[in-house]
């Protein structure tokens, strides 16, 4: 909490001794940081804090950081800035000192713009490649700094006030989905290659979990492999099914399997091709 006094009845060591030690009255009041910089100079001023002795100045600094509520650390950095300038600024909300410079202008991103938009906005890659035979095949300057940019730098530009101020539409790259697998009931129309897939579970014996059957039955021909797994899992199955289905004296065009839960959804079927 940053406090200040309200009056400037501490004029003396004693006094600041004495109102450490809780018994001197003061009164406070809430204010700003500004105001407390301006506290904290007129006191070391006023008690002439870099001529004293160390246990003056410590405890003079105590008195600071209860008035104001500064810590120690923020106390020790205000007093070397007095004893260096004199005076006590805030230097927050400003560029530091040695900021990196930027290389990528607010001419790039309008650049930018220009490109998405008269090519729909590709992706960072493409988009990529774009400005680069912008400036490496088809020498345009203007595109020499944009030439090697990162697909990070790319994204980063779009969310500049400058890229959207030159963008006449603006939407997000759209993904392309891919169709993993389909799910429809198999139409094998007479012809071998379908397989049927189904796990039966032979029940637990003496506290000790029983084996998983898997059956792999031909749609057509009815064609049937029996295997067995301790586990419903991926080490397990993978190996087991790979070995049922090299058995098959046919070209397996694709197989399904029942979907997972009660009974009454036997009937179900979901095809993996």
């Amino acid at each position: 909490m940053i406090v200040t006094l309200r009056t400037e009845r501490i004029c003396t060591l004693d006094q600041v001794r004495v109102f450490l030690d809780g018994n001197q009255p003061a009164d406070f009041e809430l204010t700003d940081r500004t105001t407390a910089y301006a506290f904290v100079r007129r006191t070391l001023v006023r008690f002439e804090y870099h001529g004293l002795g160390k246990p003056d100045k410590g405890l003079l600094r105590r008195f600071l950081e209860k008035v104001t509520g500064f810590s120690r650390a923020q106390m020790n950095r205000l007093i070397a800035q007095h004893r260096q300038t004199g005076n006590i600024r805030d230097h927050r909300c400003k560029p530091p000192a040695n900021a990196f410079p930027r290389r990528y202008t607010p001419h790039d991103a309008a650049l930018l713009a220009e490109v998405d938009e008269a090519f729909g906005q590709p992706s960072g890659p493409a988009t990529k490649v774009i400005l680069w035979r912008m400036y490496q095949v088809y020498g345009d300057v203007r595109f020499k700094r944009l030439a090697s940019i990162s697909n990070g730098q790319i994204y980063n530009l779009r969310k500049t006030r400058q890229y959207r101020t030159g963008r006449l539409t603006f939407h997000k790259t759209q993904p392309t989905p891919v169709a993993i697998e389909v799910r429809r009931k198999p139409q094998p129309n007479g012809k071998p290659g379908y397989l049927r897939v189904d796990t039966d579970h032979l029940g637990d014996y003496g506290g000790k979990k029983g084996i998983y059957l898997v059956n792999v039955v031909d749609e057509v021909t009815q064609f049937q492999h029996l295997g067995a797994v301790p586990h419903i899992t991926q080490q397990f199955l993978v190996p087991r099914l790979e070995a049922l289905l090299s058995a098959f004296p046919f070209t397996i065009y694709a197989f399904h399997v029942e979907k997972t839960g009660h009974r009454k959804s036997a009937s179900a079927w979901s095809t993996r091709w």
